[in-house]
């Protein structure tokens, strides 16, 4: 974890400050919007360049994990938060669509630094982050139209949109560059232009969150009251879906390495991902954009504390396998 990633969320906390601040400027709040999207994109781009999507054969040497990962991710964990939204957001369509969206879509990246943290099965853990991204591409649009044959109000074409133009042109430039990189015989430099786009994914969210404040300042704070209606659902998903982890690493005699990598990889999520598919596809929906930009700040505490209570539970583990 570089040090940008690791005081990531006071460093948002600043970005949220100092865009209020800029929005008092008539000029800034005039023209911050336009920057939002150019950054998040770049973003995103760094994101895709870095996160290693060619070997899929690795995700199938524990086809037990895989699967059970898959069907966490993408079939319980959907089921979970659409039922948890019908009961704690039922007065609020746009808060239930905005939860659905962020939590659907499961970390690509600092899920293996808390794995790492946690004394986790990284490389496994690695191994199904492949799958993960491209399943999260396809079924993003399968659950908001689900949601929105329910209600009737989603534009299935504008979350097309917006995925084809957050999530897939990004992903295939990465993916081009990739190619382009692998011809370089000079393995040093190819590492240098990588590790530009790093720490940069920190500081572009950091800019599209305080573009996004300056310009929207006035109706995202009018909407602060959603931050309290919002935790007891994400707190009651970490909780279960901790459990479930656990129960499932008994049953099926995962190592406490394994269970741990099972845990992290079913919780974490990839709000920076869904921000920018929520700002095209949802662009006068203040309340869906709120929830991507503050989920974040109620992430990290809830990582760092679950990786607490795995680092307790090895201890115990090996104090129990010593007796």
């Amino acid at each position: 974890m570089n040090i940008l990633e690791k005081f990531q969320t006071p460093i948002l906390f600043i970005a949220i400050v100092t865009g209020l601040l800029l929005g008092n400027i008539a000029f800034v709040e005039r023209y911050a919007e336009n920057f939002v999207m150019p950054f998040l994109f770049v973003m995103l781009f760094g994101v895709f360049l870095n996160t290693p999507v060619r070997d899929f054969r690795r995700a199938f040497r524990n086809i037990k994990f895989s699967v059970t990962t898959v069907l966490i991710n993408f079939v319980w964990t959907p089921l979970l938060i659409f039922l948890l939204g019908k009961i704690f957001l039922a007065n609020s369509f746009a808060m239930q669509l905005g939860l659905v969206m962020l939590m659907v879509t499961p970390c690509t990246d600092w899920y293996l630094v808390f794995t790492g943290t946690a004394k986790g099965n990284v490389p496994l853990s690695a191994s199904v982050l492949p799958v993960n991204l491209i399943l999260q591409i396809v079924l993003l649009p399968v659950y908001l139209y689900i949601m929105g044959s329910v209600s009737g109000t989603v534009n299935i074409q504008a979350i097309l949109s917006s995925i084809l133009f957050m999530l897939i042109i990004p992903f295939g430039l990465a993916q081009a560059l990739k190619v382009l990189l692998r011809k370089f015989k000079d393995e040093e430099r190819k590492e240098k232009i990588l590790s530009i786009f790093t720490p940069l994914q920190t500081i572009l969210l950091a800019l599209a969150i305080a573009a996004m404040f300056a310009s929207k300042g006035n109706i995202l704070l009018a909407n602060l009251n959603i931050i309290a209606k919002l935790l007891i659902p994400i707190i009651l998903f970490y909780i279960i879906n901790f459990i479930l982890a656990q129960i499932i690493g008994k049953v099926f005699q995962y190592s406490y390495e394994n269970t741990a990598s099972l845990t992290l990889t079913t919780i974490a999520k990839n709000s920076p991902m869904t921000l920018g598919i929520a700002l095209m596809a949802f662009p006068n929906e203040p309340v869906i954009h709120l929830i991507m930009l503050i989920e974040p700040l109620i992430e990290l505490p809830c990582m760092l504390l679950i990786t607490r209570i795995l680092l307790i539970l090895r201890t115990k583990n090996i104090e129990v396998s010593e007796e």
